[in-house]
């Protein structure tokens, strides 16, 4: 697909999502507006995520939280790709930030969820324009962009280098020590570490609860499908939850 019609595509479902070309998304915040169930986890394996339509009212995405936040940021942006832009999708297991050119729909998604995630036109307003008219943005500026949209230092260098900001040996550069960087500019190392959380994004427990009450699953199988969500009900006191 062509890149012009992919940053269209990305315009347009940020404006239907209620956000503009400058503005950072809080991407579990849309994926509730969006009606997508979501699973984050932590999985013993490289891919990034999973992606699954049956139909226009059920879309899933599994996200794989033993990679970076930026790397999951990235992820949800490439899964929202396959669930609501290409045509035909049905199952995708997703190794995200490739670029691969040999699988044109998962190279789609990747610059999709690139100019999703990290639009030029937000770009553009937070670089000074001393360095914008030298088309050399500068390390602090790199720092304080990733920060704002929440994405992988590899994607904003990969976005950056595709806007002639920043030239092959910056790019190189500004790889290295990416934690060091950006501790060292006064921001949190958060963003570049693994959280290997278990989350549940959806209605899976309200689907979960109604099958209980309606006694189409069991106590057990109830208690069962919230365990297999990360949900720990061990600590739970046996007459309650404790009072605050």
């Amino acid at each position: 697909m062509n890149q012009l019609v992919l940053e269209k595509y990305a315009a347009n479902f940020r404006s239907q999502g209620g956000y503009s070309n400058t503005e950072s998304i809080h991407l579990k915040s849309l994926l509730h507006k969006l009606g997508v169930l979501a699973v984050f986890r932590p999985l013993d394996m490289e891919l990034s995520g999973i992606a699954i339509k049956s139909s226009d009212s059920n879309r899933f995405m599994l996200i794989n939280t033993s990679r970076t936040l930026g790397h999951q940021h990235f992820t949800i942006c490439h899964e929202l790709y396959h669930l609501f832009i290409q045509e035909g999708f049905d199952y995708q297991v997703c190794q995200v930030g490739l670029f691969d050119k040999k699988d044109k729909e998962e190279f789609n998604a990747d610059i999709f969820a690139s100019k999703f995630l990290i639009p030029e036109e937000g770009i553009l307003a937070l670089v000074p324009d001393t360095e914008l008219r030298k088309a050399k943005v500068t390390l602090a500026t790199v720092i304080r962009i990733e920060q704002y949209f929440s994405c992988s230092r590899r994607a904003l260098l990969n976005r950056l280098f595709e806007l002639k900001l920043i030239d092959k040996n910056q790019k190189e550069e500004y790889k290295e020590n990416v934690r060091a960087s950006a501790m060292n500019h006064g921001y949190s190392h958060k963003l570049y570490e693994k959280n290997e959380l278990s989350e549940v994004i959806g209605d899976y427990g309200i689907l979960a609860r109604k099958l209980f009450e309606q006694d189409k699953i069991s106590e057990t199988h109830y208690y069962g499908l919230l365990e297999d969500i990360g949900l720990d009900f061990s600590t739970l006191r046996k007459n309650g939850d404790e009072k605050e």
